[in-house]
């Protein structure tokens, strides 16, 4: 026997995912900038030429936690639309396009590869315009909801490309700190 959920059991049901979805996000976001020392105290960064249009620091935290909390309800949206055909080809492109991001601050912040991680950002921008593209064939407010990481993206893009070029020595020399372990001579 074949059943349809009731209009509040869908409503509970996309509510729960929300409630899974943005934190995790979130968190995984957070994990990211922070194992990569991406915030505005790391030594390597401050030193690097900015362009002009380089908002203060304190934007970033707000924006990304603004644009991680929208994806978290547009793919919480998409898993919760059991039946529909796109559902897991978009489920399948957000986790790729969120894999791509959170492996960008790391290759800027801590490998300093200023170049390669625009061309990862502009891989993170194909992805989550195919993302988008999936999830308006499934929800249309899902696809809406990602509009403004895709402008936030392009906005990333110019920052990342200009400071590639304002720093084309690859930026200061500047190591990240390490403990080199002193082992008990074998004499």
């Amino acid at each position: 026997m074949s059943q349809l959920a009731s209009p509040a059991q869908l409503r509970g049901a996309l509510l729960r995912a929300v409630l899974v979805a943005v934190p995790l996000i979130i968190l995984l976001g957070t994990i990211s900038g922070r194992v990569a020392g991406s915030a505005e105290s790391n030594p390597w960064f401050q030193a690097l030429v900015k362009p002009d249009i380089y908002p203060p620091g304190y934007v970033f935290g707000i924006a990304w936690t603004i644009l991680y909390a929208m994806m978290g309800i547009a793919v919480a949206m998409i898993w919760s639309a059991r039946g529909a055909t796109m559902r897991w080809p978009a489920l399948l492109l957000f986790v790729v396009q969120l894999a791509a991001n959170l492996a960008w601050s790391p290759l800027f912040f801590r490998a300093q590869r200023i170049e390669d991680a625009f061309w990862l950002l502009v891989g993170i921008g194909v992805a989550a315009l195919l993302t988008t593209i999936a999830f308006f064939t499934v929800r249309r407010l899902a696809a809406l909801l990602m509009l403004p990481y895709l402008a936030w993206l392009g906005f990333a893009g110019v920052l990342n490309w200009r400071i590639h070029e304002l720093n084309l020595d690859g930026g200061p020399a500047i190591a990240v700190a390490s403990v080199e372990l002193a082992l008990p001579s074998q004499e």
